[in-house]
């Protein structure tokens, strides 16, 4: 791990409580730490700057200026202390500090705003304060602070203080992460170098210390997660091979309960996956085949299954794309990197559910034993494919692990995929498209995507759209043309899915960023780990 957490009660730390603000402030300044953090609302600072309109004067920073010997005061004087949502003021130790016995080296405010409007309040604005403050920490000589998470909430509600700290931790992990760091073999001109900002305490109090400790448990193994989805992202196509894959789940298995099977060539010819063959027959790199169960749940409760696409390197095959960008075709896996992570990070949460993950993993490469424009192949559904396109793999692969996965009779399917360039224009690269029949899968899936700020938009499924996948020569055909590129690809996935709950993401637009910020993003991995999260 990059970086640390944990967590630290503080039982009678109530700073909403005009009769507890004093002691709280005490008992949290006593700490030693590089940075205590604190939040404060825009009446907080009224109050305190004078203004006419506010209450009397009183309050959290009224408080904490007495106990610093006056360093408010100054600040506000600076103009570095402002009433404006979001806005930071990192106070430093002192003389008056030393001699009042407060032992934490800096004091940092986050504006939370206002507490009485609905737009200050919310995940989405909670995010604005987080990532400024997580800014302030990072990057300098700061290694560790506490977090004091109940005065950083607009809320009183526990469970809502808790949603707010997973993605403080999602946050703060995300932040952390340095390809270079993780990954020390790959030789680098100019190699990353680790943040000083090692350790993250999220405090709390008696009212919120349960769940918060939970959340912090839940999000270090999301970070965890994500961190992994990352790297297999972000390594190269020489090294993270579809082989690569399948060591990486198995060596999972041997750090947690997971129970990973890797099937190989002789294997997936068995099953009869001749469109996922169709795909990995071009390459000399063999196919896999990853299955990774998680048994948290009862015995014979119907497990939540996630498929992944895992095209470790896509060119396009026989339909050769252009060669500028194609690097960034190593991306073209990170639907199975996201599931590997989430399955990891559901195993380090040991959740009370059975999940399973399947992967199927290939290269789709030109030689002259790839597969050609105008081939037919048969699936192992029985369904035929005309391949008009081998540039639309990534559903040939798919529809054969879609066909597996009925013999675990699932509660719901759920498969992962950099599908189509085609969601990209449609979205751009704020929303994962989702695509499903089942309405409350789709509410289910956009509360987690809301709760983790890792956000989907439905996109339809209208049966209009399966004539554009009608062939003259086989049951269907592996494209609908150029318009609704992504509507099309979903429509192909979903006659392979007909005997159960089923859900398509496409994350080509948020699996990874290009230019100056390129690498991997590890999304969807936090929609998908709260979604399991909150699933009954």
């Amino acid at each position: 791990m990059t970086i640390q957490f944990s967590t630290k009660n503080f039982p009678q730390a109530d700073l909403q409580s005009a009769k507890h603000i004093k002691s709280g402030l005490k008992s949290l300044l006593a700490q030693s730490t590089d940075c205590l953090v604190l939040g404060y609302s825009k009446q907080d600072f009224e109050s305190f700057a004078g203004n006419k309109n506010a209450k009397a004067k009183s309050g959290v920073l009224h408080e904490l200026d007495a106990l610093l010997g006056g360093s408010l005061t100054h600040a506000k004087l600076l103009g570095e202390l402002e009433g404006v949502q979001g806005s930071t003021c990192l106070l430093k130790s002192g003389p008056t500090w030393s001699a009042t016995a407060i032992k934490a080296k800096r004091v940092l405010l986050l504006n939370v705003g206002d507490q009485h409007d609905s737009s200050d309040k919310g995940l989405p604005a909670f995010a604005k304060v987080a990532r400024g403050g997580l800014k302030t920490l990072s990057g300098g000589v700061i290694e560790n602070a506490i977090w004091f998470a109940p005065s950083l909430s607009g809320t009183k509600s526990a469970q809502s203080i808790a949603n707010e700290v997973r993605l403080t931790i999602q946050y703060a992990g995300d932040q952390a992460y340095r390809f270079g760091v993780r990954q020390p073999s790959m030789k680098f001109k100019a190699k990353d170098k680790a943040d000083a900002f090692k350790h993250l305490i999220i405090a709390s109090n008696d009212a919120s210390a349960k769940e918060i400790k939970l959340a912090v448990e839940e999000g270090a193994a999301l970070v965890e997660g994500m961190n992994l989805a990352k790297d297999l992202g972000n390594l190269p196509p020489n090294v993270c091979t579809p082989t690569y894959l399948g060591k990486t789940a198995q060596g999972l298995s041997k750090k947690t309960q997971l129970k990973v099977e890797v099937l190989g060539l002789k294997q997936i010819e068995a099953l009869g996956m001749g469109s996922f063959l169709s795909v990995a027959k071009g390459s000399e790199t063999p196919p896999q085949f990853i299955v990774m169960r998680h048994q948290g749940g009862k015995a014979g409760e119907a497990p939540i299954v996630l498929v992944g696409k895992g095209i470790t390197f896509d060119t396009g095959g026989i339909s050769l794309k252009p060669g500028e960008a194609m690097d960034e075709m190593k991306y073209d896996m990170c639907g199975a990197a996201s599931v590997i992570g989430t399955m990891y990070a559901t195993a380090l949460m040991k959740l009370k559910k059975n999940v399973i993950g399947v992967v199927p993993t290939c290269e789709n490469m030109p030689s002259g034993k790839a597969t050609r424009p105008g081939d037919i192949v048969k699936s192992m559904s029985g369904q035929t494919i005309e391949i008009l396109n081998t540039d639309a793999e990534g559903r040939l692969i798919l529809c054969d692990a879609l066909t597996y996965v009925e013999r675990f009779k699932p509660k719901v399917v759920i498969d992962i995929a950099t599908l189509t360039g085609a969601c990209v224009i449609a979205l751009g690269h704020v929303h994962s498209g989702l695509f499903s029949d089942d309405d409350n899968l789709v509410t289910a899936l956009t509360k987690a995507g809301h709760d983790s700020l890792d956000t989907v938009w439905r996109l339809p499924l209208d049966a209009a759209y399966h004539e554009q996948l009608k062939s003259n020569f086989a049951d269907v055909a592996n494209i609908g043309g150029r318009p609704a590129g992504s509507v099309t690809a979903a429509c192909f996935l979903s006659r392979f899915t007909e005997k159960y709950k089923w859900a398509h993401l496409d994350i080509a637009g948020t699996a990874w960023k290009s230019g100056a910020a390129k690498g991997a993003t590890g999304r969807p991995v936090p929609l998908l780990v709260n979604f399991l999260l909150e699933q009954k």
